[in-house]
């Protein structure tokens, strides 16, 4: 039994975001983080092995520098990491990366058993459409906005979040399943993993090792393959500092009226 979990390296949204001429991010001049609701999916993995013993593999499609990335995900208990990665993969959006990760999880191997992880979406393009799309070109079950997971047998008991509660869902493997925050708290890496890391499996699947794949092709895959394109991408203007009230008494209201009715707000 395996669980495989896409993750992605993300700009760390908290510094300056860089554009290229071409509209895509200028990922080499920032610093990168793991997708965070990407480390859900990943200790649900973990603790998935934790109770059965499966093996987990996480694959990844960015540049040669997320081995980094993938070798701290190694640390903190996962036992094999696949990078995709290939100029033919660049400038790709959620159709044409999902095309590409499709094939490399073909390609590590989905049986009965089997379960996909993937973050609800990434915090750079929040779009939470990739992990469907895998999905989908899968021919796997899918339930997204996962907040529990209870597994008996080949049974999977999902608690799915919605806007104003959430349902319980059944699910057989394979299947592939988007994790939220509130899945569960990620754990960080210990000294022996970080020591053990560098002596797990690491693979790199580039074009060659996936052309074959029906999937793969230059018309669906990179820039090129990708009918969306981001029209611009920018830093937000940071928020003015809010302003504190103490009380709650009638002059405190007096107040809070008087400041909102200055501002036009009522």
């Amino acid at each position: 039994m395996k669980a495989i979990v896409c993750v992605k390296q993300v700009p760390d949204t908290s510094g300056k975001v860089s554009v290229n001429e071409n509209g895509t991010l200028d990922r080499a001049s920032m610093a990168t983080i793991t997708n965070p609701d990407d480390l859900n999916a990943v200790e649900a993995a973990l603790k998935l092995k934790d109770e059965t013993g499966c093996e987990v593999v996480v694959v990844s499609m960015g540049p040669p520098p997320a081995e980094g990335m993938l070798r701290e995900l190694l640390a903190r208990g996962c036992d094999k990491a696949v990078l995709v990665s290939g100029r033919e993969f660049g400038g790709s959006d959620t159709y044409a990366t999902s095309q590409i990760l499709a094939a490399a999880v073909k390609k590590v191997g989905v049986g009965p058993e089997d379960i996909v992880f993937c973050g609800r979406q990434a915090i750079d393009g929040d779009t939470a459409q990739v992990g469907p799309q895998i999905a989908e070109k899968l021919g796997l079950p899918q339930v997204t906005y996962v907040a529990d997971i209870q597994k008996e047998g080949n049974t999977l008991t999902v608690k799915r979040m919605l806007e104003d509660g959430f349902m319980k869902i059944k699910v057989q493997t394979p299947c592939l399943l988007t994790c939220i925050k509130e899945l569960n708290e990620p754990r960080y890496m210990s000294v022996g993993g970080i020591w053990d890391c560098y002596q797990k499996p690491y693979e790199v699947y580039d074009y060659e090792a996936l052309k074959n794949d029906p999937l793969i092709d230059t018309d669906t895959i990179g820039l090129q393959g990708s009918p969306t394109n981001v029209y611009k991408s920018f830093t937000p203007p940071q928020k003015g500092a809010g302003t504190m009230m103490e009380g709650a008494d009638k002059a405190a209201c007096e107040k809070l009226v008087g400041i909102l009715h200055d501002k036009q707000v009522i």
